[in-house]
């Protein structure tokens, strides 16, 4: 457990509620990304406070990394169009307004009249661990205690690759050439993620890790080695059954695994490891292919646009 640091704590909470409302109330589009990605980091150190570096590693690298890229490359896009005008006070907006607080209220309500001695599925989870594969609590609630959830969480990624490349219809703007410190760092830092992927991916089994975090470290090197030598993927076959690989792998897992007698999602307790690195590693890999695609787009628009322009070419 972290050092009692009260004060430390007293002081983080007061400025994550700073940042977050400085960032629902700024009309500076850069300026409110800034605070949203200084917020994730905040959000992670408090992660870390709260002992669960899982969670904080996922809200370091996809929550204020991978997030805070796309919204920057959102706030390039817009570069030039009008401001759109300040929201006024309307019913609607006191309403939302009002059941946000009440929500709040019930939740930190619900946390005050908790129990002292309540430990949650804390003494579930600990009892149904010897048969789950794994050591790390997180993993083994993530990839088979709750694993419906997380074969549901890699659907939703995959549905929203489906929507960028529906509505990716504009051409890409222009990106300048990469200078030297881009390029010295991709370098160094792009096989440093790809180790610290793979590291986080094996680890993930018994401590904290697995293909969530590694996928969002390999997705900033995706990230990294786009800003620097830009690319776009297709949507043809490869690229999609890239991309729908981890989706698979659990699926025919869940449906094998209802073969041979078990039921959906529910591993032998011998094989049960191997299974869930077999997942992991298969998720891994098309989770960071599907992070890359959010932030780079398909190409899709730009072979169409050229369809487009030679279609109206005069004849020679």
């Amino acid at each position: 457990m972290p050092t009692s640091l009260p004060a430390f704590d007293a002081l983080l909470a007061l400025l994550l509620v700073w940042l977050a409302g400085r960032l629902l109330v700024t009309r500076d589009l850069f300026k409110a990304v800034v605070l949203f990605m200084v917020f994730g980091l905040m959000l992670a150190l408090a992660w870390v406070r709260l002992a669960a570096p899982d969670v904080a590693l996922a809200e370091a690298a996809i929550g204020a990394g991978l997030t805070g890229a796309l919204l920057l490359d959102t706030v390039f896009r817009l570069r030039g169009e009008a401001e759109p005008p300040p929201p006024r006070p309307s019913a609607g907006l006191i309403a939302c307004a009002m059941l946000a607080a009440a929500l709040g209220a019930m939740l930190v309500w619900s946390m005050l009249a908790l129990p002292d001695d309540w430990f949650g599925l804390t003494r579930e989870v600990a009892a149904a661990m010897p048969d789950s594969g794994v050591t790390n609590p997180v993993t083994a609630a993530l990839l088979n205690f709750r694993g419906y959830d997380t074969l549901l969480e890699i659907a939703v990624l995959l549905l929203a690759v489906l929507g960028v490349w529906t509505l990716n219809a504009e051409p890409p703007p222009a990106v300048p050439a990469a200078g030297p410190v881009l390029e010295a760092l991709l370098r160094i830092l792009l096989p440093l993620l790809v180790v610290a992927a793979g590291y986080l991916l094996w680890a993930g089994a018994h401590a904290p890790g697995g293909a969530f975090q590694g996928a969002a470290l390999l997705a900033a090197g995706g990230v990294l080695l786009h800003l620097a030598r830009p690319f776009s993927f297709g949507t043809g076959w490869p690229v999609r059954l890239a991309l729908t690989a981890g989706f698979a792998v659990f699926l025919i897992v869940a449906l094998l695994l209802v073969l041979v007698g078990g039921g959906f999602l529910a591993y032998p307790p011998k094989h049960a490891g191997t299974w869930i690195l077999a997942i992991e590693a298969a998720a891994m890999l098309s989770i960071a292919l599907i992070l890359v695609a959010l932030f780079v787009g398909s190409a899709r628009h730009t072979d169409r646009g050229r369809a487009d322009a030679g279609a109206h070419d005069p004849p020679a």
